[in-house]
């Protein structure tokens, strides 16, 4: 585990601790924290880093890039997020991404150790709904830390959210939105620092705030907008609350409840 702590740190009492997969998930999926870090000072931005990059794609003048070459870079590129993002801490635990796929006791521990330290009042994370099996290992091992220590510490809100499948398809009552605030320039900063990425050959950047602007343009068909740019989330707290309730019924739960919403809403129509 590496700990790098940004020469641009703020350190706020109210503490917001965003924990994804890969270099570039936390600017994608919990912008809306380190904005709301922008937005109140009252609060801080901390970001944990699950794996290490080497299984990056690499395309152009990364094509001939080795694992270590592009660990290396990646590592540069997260940190040069941080601190345009005037992150409180990064943490880079620079496990496989067969590690967190896998379940791993040792990175449930150091989840846990971060946990505590931190002692979060809103955690960010990958949803159990993406697509991507990474980021369904990280969740999870998330989700199994937070257990683990639910008799010491359970944060006010426990948040997954969207990368590599949109949650614009839940039913209203039950998303999370999160503003993203309603100036693009930061996130374009943030997210163009990972060039290995963009560069070389997907347009996170374009992607990740076209998706706010969506988001918000797309929320209220009868309304004006009331945010510019949003993020989406669910609720992730009953999983931590509810000795019971399994993953796979917690979000069938929502997709069982979106086919009844579809069903409804075709049925009024006469």
């Amino acid at each position: 585990m590496e700990i790098y702590t940004p020469s641009t740190q703020h350190v706020g009492d109210k503490k917001i601790l965003a924990i994804a997969a890969h270099q570039d998930d936390i600017e994608l999926m919990a912008y809306g924290g380190i904005y709301k870090t922008i937005a109140d000072s009252s609060y801080s931005f901390t970001a944990v880093v699950c794996s290490d990059g080497r299984n990056s794609p690499r395309l152009g003048k990364f094509a001939k890039y080795t694992d270590e070459m592009m660990m290396a870079c990646r590592r540069q590129e997260q940190i040069s997020a941080a601190e345009i993002g005037k992150y409180e801490k990064l943490y880079l635990l620079n496990y496989t991404s067969e590690q967190c796929r896998q379940m791993d006791n040792e990175l449930i521990d150091d989840l846990v150790k971060i946990i505590l330290e931190v002692k979060p009042d809103i955690v960010m994370t990958h949803n159990p709904m993406d697509k991507h099996p990474t980021h369904l290992g990280v969740v999870v091992h998330v989700l199994k830390a937070l257990f683990k220590i639910r008799n010491q510490f359970v944060p006010k809100e426990i948040l997954g959210c969207e990368v590599w499948r949109d949650l614009d398809w839940v039913d209203d009552d039950e998303k999370i939105v999160i503003d993203c605030g309603n100036d693009p320039q930061l996130q374009y900063d943030l997210l163009n620092v990972f060039a290995s990425q963009v560069v070389g050959g997907k347009s996170y950047d374009k992607a990740g705030v076209g998706r706010r602007y969506a988001n918000a343009t797309f929320f209220a068909s009868h309304e004006c907008d009331d945010y510019q740019m949003i993020n989406y989330a669910i609720d992730l707290k009953p999983l931590i609350e509810n000795d019971k309730l399994s993953l796979e019924e917690y979000c069938l739960g929502y997709i069982n409840r979106f086919k009844q919403s579809v069903s409804d809403a075709l049925k009024g129509i006469k």
